[in-house]
């Protein structure tokens, strides 16, 4: 069985691990989503070979409530993360964001939308940190710091650039309309309201395909299918 770690100074690690499938196995209970473990393994070539593991902590606990989340996120990193490449930041970005999900998760009472903040925020880090961070502060044609209440064409190739006169000459290439507010708001991870999160959301769907190519995430089909029960969750 082939299993991916994310550890903070390897980044992601592929590595065999023998004997999961096996009838009381002992690792089995072990290798599961987001649980801390401490690992060890023989690296070699792009696969390792895993030679001990142990718990190092509780796991964050996920339910339905938040599982997809949860499961988006490391389907995220599995995509996107080049084995074997250290991501210090980004990994205590993910412990943030499995503790908010969790938190999330117990809460008697959680706070609207929430989640969707938690997943926004993670996401301009990962972007971030794999050096393709967006441009969330001016207008990438003129230079002038973005407007709250301007329109922008946000090209994914090049940044925003202000809509005037309600139109704006098409610089070739996908873009996402938004307004300014919503890029400021997504700088800050703080949102002022529903319509700003939903924007940042096209915007980083967008942003994110352009490096997760034409191969849907699993994790958005396993959406789908509970979006009866769940109307308000779409990643």
């Amino acid at each position: 069985m082939i299993v991916d770690f994310f550890i903070a100074t390897h980044g992601r690690v592929s590595v065999v691990a023998r004997g999961v499938r096996r009838a009381r196995s002992r690792l089995a209970p072990l290798l599961q989503p987001f649980q801390p473990l401490l690992v060890s393994w023989v690296a070699r070539g792009e696969l390792g070979t895993l030679t001990a593991v142990e718990s190092d902590g509780v796991p964050h606990t996920l339910n339905r409530r938040v599982l997809i989340s949860g499961f988006y996120i490391n389907e995220l990193l599995v995509r996107l993360l080049h084995r074997d490449d250290p991501h210090i930041a980004l990994f205590q970005a993910y412990l943030t964001v499995l503790q908010q999900l969790a938190a999330i998760e117990h809460a008697v009472d959680p706070v609207p939308q929430e989640e969707q903040v938690a997943l926004r925020v993670f996401e301009t880090k990962l972007l971030n940190e794999l050096g393709y961070a967006l441009i969330l502060d001016h207008d990438v044609k003129s230079g002038a710091p973005l407007q709250e209440d301007a329109l922008y064409h946000y090209h994914l190739d090049r940044g925003p650039m202000a809509i005037e006169g309600g139109y704006h000459t098409s610089q070739g290439g996908e873009m996402v309309k938004l307004h300014g507010s919503s890029l400021l708001d997504l700088a800050r991870g703080a949102f002022r309201d529903h319509s700003s999160l939903r924007e940042s959301k096209r915007l980083m769907r967008a942003a994110l395909g352009l490096h997760l190519g034409s191969k849907p995430l699993h994790s958005r089909g396993l959406l789908h299918g509970l979006q009866p029960a769940t109307p308000e969750k779409n990643r």
